[in-house]
């Protein structure tokens, strides 16, 4: 998958979060502000200001501040915020590194860097795979695969803090143009399976990618029972990914062993633990369960997820900040104490990390396979074509297949 993008930098971090309503707020307190205490809260960078113009992000409706898209989305403005700030955009669902669903405000004006060509190919048919970053020392008795993967736009953050690159299945819209080195499907097709398509070719690189200094190396075995194996483990690692979208079952653990909610959660956590004798999460007063130890456990990059998803939520249940309070900022304003939404997440999220954990035994018994099966080497794929790959197929292809607003509202003619 040689095009990959780095990254998103929304250089200011209100701009998302975890809660839509939150969102919302912030923008209407952002809009309702002026001058010094507009650019105060906006958090100004070299790359945006209250004052910068930028074209709108592919996808989103770039029409007056007083239209609205089709059914019924904001439209957005590409004037000046300090000018013209228009209607709040509809928060967009995004991944905020593995395994966590968040929301952004997709306005080109308050993001550094928002990586437009990701947007631009963003569609019901694309999926997206994001390394974790290398971290040599992370151990775990669950460790993660190397790659997560996403229908959902991801910004690419590593729990360690470490740059994941953001890995696009197709160059274009409509799953047309697959991400992959140019000739290698039809090494694929020859030597492995005649009917192999891009997205078993994804399968197989979650199922097969191991970290490494320079990016996920990826094996390429010889023999076709092997890609078979792992290209049926990947669908699976795929389909827990993806929680039931794009028409897929919702995860459901074996056994009638769904996690429940056994005493309320409080409106404000002040920490979460874990009974391992009880198997169940203690989030103040308030208790779920059955909760696997292997879920509580899972890592990624030498981080516990549940941990860090916690964490993140209960430090955005603040609640909302009174006017003329608002030391912090707009990062200050929260949601209003814990939703009923983070709970139904979160029973969601331990059933995909037990799941994935279950998974973990075939990982191991697929490594172990391809530590003593025969490779296509680099000079079979060189005689083919596939190496070196060509420069183009690192950048991203040209996408003209809708009109995208310049700053201001300008449109040009190619």
């Amino acid at each position: 998958m040689p095009w990959s993008v780095r990254p998103l930098r929304p250089g200011r971090s209100w701009v998302a979060g975890p809660d839509p309503a939150a969102l919302r707020t912030r923008w209407e307190r952002l809009a309702a502000a002026g001058g010094a205490e507009q650019e105060r809260l906006f958090r100004p960078s070299r790359s945006r200001t209250p004052h910068t113009a930028v074209a709108a992000l592919p996808g989103r409706p770039g029409r007056p501040a007083t239209a609205t898209g089709t059914g019924g989305e904001a439209a957005v403005s590409t004037g000046r915020f300090a000018r013209e700030p228009g209607a709040c955009p509809d928060p967009v669902r995004i991944l905020h590194g593995p395994f966590d669903e968040q929301w952004l405000l997709p306005d080109h004006r308050l993001i550094d860097a928002a990586r437009p060509e990701l947007w631009r190919v963003s569609d019901e048919r694309q999926l997206f795979a994001v390394e974790h970053g290398y971290v040599p020392q992370a151990t775990g008795p669950a460790p993660a695969p190397a790659l997560s993967v996403t229908h959902l736009l991801p910004d690419g953050h590593s729990p360690a803090g470490r740059p994941g690159r953001i890995r696009p299945l197709y160059r274009r819209p409509g799953a047309t143009d697959p991400n992959l080195a140019p000739g290698l499907l039809a090494v694929v097709r020859a030597r492995l399976d005649p009917e192999a398509t891009p997205e078993a070719v994804l399968a197989w690189v979650l199922a097969a990618a191991v970290p490494a200094p320079a990016g996920c190396r990826i094996p390429l075995p010889a023999d076709a029972e092997v890609w078979a194996a792992g290209v049926e483990l990947g669908e699976e690692l795929v389909r827990l990914q993806l929680r039931g979208a794009r028409g897929g079952e919702r995860p459901r653990l074996p056994g009638g062993r769904r996690p429940y909610v056994r005493a309320a959660l409080p409106a404000r956590p002040p920490g979460i633990a874990y009974d391992a004798e009880a198997e169940a999460l203690v989030i103040g007063e308030g208790r779920i369960s059955p909760v696997p130890a292997e879920a509580w456990e899972f890592t990624v990059s030498g981080v516990r997820v549940l941990e860090l998803w916690f964490g993140r939520r209960a430090a955005a249940s603040v609640g909302a900040v009174p006017e003329g309070a608002d030391v912090d900022g707009l990062d200050a304003v929260g949601a209003r104490g814990w939703t009923p939404e983070w709970t139904s997440e979160l029973l969601e999220l331990i059933t995909v990390l037990a799941l994935l954990d279950g998974v973990r035994p075939r990982r191991e018994a697929l490594a172990a396979r391809l530590a003593g099966a025969a490779r296509i080497s680099r000079e079979e794929l060189r005689a083919a074509g596939v190496l070196p790959v060509p420069a183009s197929a690192r950048r991203p292809a040209s996408v003209l297949g809708h009109q995208e607003e310049g700053p201001e509202g300008q449109f040009a003619l190619l």
